[in-house]
């Protein structure tokens, strides 16, 4: 074969490759929002990111997908509408207020801070192996709340549960009282 000939065939075997390549691995952050400060009154079609160390203020926002707050950072939810879950993993502070409605879960996991309160969760309220206060007030929750291995202290109070009420391995232990719960209080929170 000539030299041209290799070259041309070479060249379309990596541009083919590549063209493979990009549809097999696609970005997992490509149709994702990236929050840093604030969004309003609209429809977010996709997930909304909050990238390690930003702050994001949503309000009146509408989620087609999952709310994720990263490492270090902090989101404050009111009045918001998820179709998905809000997910933080390592996050500074997770805020969701102020009638605010997720259709998911609210996992909050090796975090700081984390707080529900006057709003509807149609999955479960999970709080897992976080070190600052923790709070769970007000809620409908039709799932469970899970409070799990965390060291800054906590409190659950009048909450509607169908589920139930878990509390274990936390230190201190949680406080609370006046939840409405379905299915069984237990452990740590049994008195709740």
């Amino acid at each position: 074969m000539r030299n041209g000939k290799r070259l041309a065939i070479l060249g379309s075997a990596v541009a083919i490759a590549a063209g493979v390549a990009a549809l097999e691995a696609p970005s997992a952050e490509a149709g994702d929002r990236i929050c840093r400060g604030s969004i309003g009154a609209r429809t977010i079609d996709d997930n909304v990111r909050v990238p390690a160390g930003a702050t994001c203020y949503l309000t009146r926002t509408v989620v087609k997908g999952n709310v994720i707050v990263t490492r270090g950072a902090r989101l404050v939810a009111n009045r918001v509408r998820v179709d998905g879950n809000v997910q933080g993993e390592r996050a500074r502070n997770v805020v969701v207020q102020r009638s605010s409605r997720v259709e998911g879960n609210v996992q909050v996991k090796g975090g700081r801070k984390a707080t529900v309160r006057y709003s509807f969760v149609d999955g479960d309220i999970q709080y897992e192996q976080n070190r600052g206060y923790l709070r769970a007030n007000f809620n409908t929750v039709n799932g469970n709340i899970q409070v799990f291995s965390n060291l800054g202290g906590a409190v659950i109070r009048r909450n509607r549960v169908d589920g139930n009420l878990q509390c274990k391995g936390n230190r201190p232990r949680p406080t609370g009282g006046g939840n409405v719960v379905q299915g069984d209080k237990e452990d740590q929170c049994r008195s709740f």
